[in-house]
């Protein structure tokens, strides 16, 4: 695939990460590969378990230990490849360079420190500066995910404040040391939906000003049509689909990613019953020899059943990996 690769500052290739244990290897993520530009969003869309998570960690290079490898493959972050970076050195590239929104801000805030305690500690972590300059800039922080009353705020513990503010508090926390790339591992999912659609205008609005790129871990399409750019499909540790946001929406070529589309309801159609995806994805541990998601497709063959199917050229940025973009199908 020919795309342009210009102001690329993530690029991901190859990636592995297994999990060992005493009777199998779960392979959390097989062959993982994708690009991010500065100011573009990647969307990175899949069920539960299919991986995402695990690459955003893979990124970090917080995998869990010692059960948790990153095998093989390489992550270039502005152009040198932190897997080959001592942890020492890594302490220095996350926050400043890449950083992440955890999931549920519920558990990522500890409970027993103020919230001026948790972000002076991380402004702490990239330049050592005096007490003042530091509670200054946790005020700007906290400004800059536009949390009312920062000065007042910084003395609150975590259960003083609603779930739409501690998730702005974790943004706030993650963005303090102004890092190019910045991962949100599906930061709206416990919101409600008025406070989900300002939390998602307040990412969109910090990217316009500051050039940020970020890669958007999500499992509904709207938001993705909504947050990003380019999208990656992911399903059983693998990116089966990845393309522009539109072209994939308009056009889908891998049956999962169709699915998925056509999950999301639609409030311009009347029907009676929902649409869902039948069966299970695949055991990490005990994965088919050939097309993941041959069980659950319409279109299976005795061919998707023997062999993965390479990577298909679908148009110039938009690849998939099934076997009906074959000639000889």
């Amino acid at each position: 695939m020919s795309v342009d690769t210009s102001n690329v500052i993530l690029e991901v290739e190859d990636l592995h990460t297994y999990f060992f244990n005493r009777t199998n290897t779960v392979k959390a993520v097989d062959g993982v590969s994708f690009f991010l530009r500065e100011g573009e969003t990647l969307g990175i869309v899949g069920e539960s378990g299919c991986g995402k998570t695990m690459t955003a960690l893979s990124l970090l290079r917080l995998v869990p230990q010692p059960a948790g490898k990153i095998v093989s493959g390489s992550i270039r972050l502005n152009g040198d490849d932190i897997l080959q970076k001592s942890e020492d050195e890594m302490r220095q590239i996350r926050g400043r360079q890449i950083s992440m929104i955890l999931q549920d801000p519920q558990t990522s805030l500890n409970p027993v420190f103020t919230i001026g305690n948790q972000l002076m500690e991380a402004l702490g972590m990239a330049r050592r500066e005096s007490h003042k300059n530091m509670l200054s800039r946790a005020v700007d922080a906290l400004r800059n995910v536009n949390v009312a009353a920062p000065e007042r705020r910084l003395d609150d513990f975590p259960h003083q404040m609603s779930g739409g503010m501690k998730q702005r508090v974790v943004g706030a926390i993650a963005l303090s040391c102004e890092p190019g790339v910045i991962i949100a591992d599906e930061p709206t999912t416990a919101l409600d939906v008025t406070i989900q659609l300002q939390y998602l205008r307040l990412l969109k609005d910090i990217q316009a000003e500051t050039g940020l790129a970020i890669i958007f871990i999500t499992h509904d399409f709207g938001v993705v049509a909504r947050m990003c750019d380019r999208v990656a499909v992911m399903y059983a540790g693998r990116v089966v689909e990845n393309g522009p946001v539109r072209e994939i929406f308009n056009e889908p070529s891998h049956p999962y990613t169709r699915a998925l589309i056509d999950s999301v309801p639609k409030l311009e159609e009347r029907t009676s019953r929902l649409y869902s995806i039948e069966g299970q994805p695949p055991l990490l541990s005990n994965l088919p020899e050939g097309c993941r998601f041959a069980d659950r497709c319409e279109f299976v063959r005795d061919k998707c059943l023997g062999e993965y199917p390479p990577s298909y050229t679908v148009s110039e940025a938009h690849t998939a990996d099934c076997w009906r973009m074959d000639e000889s199908w």
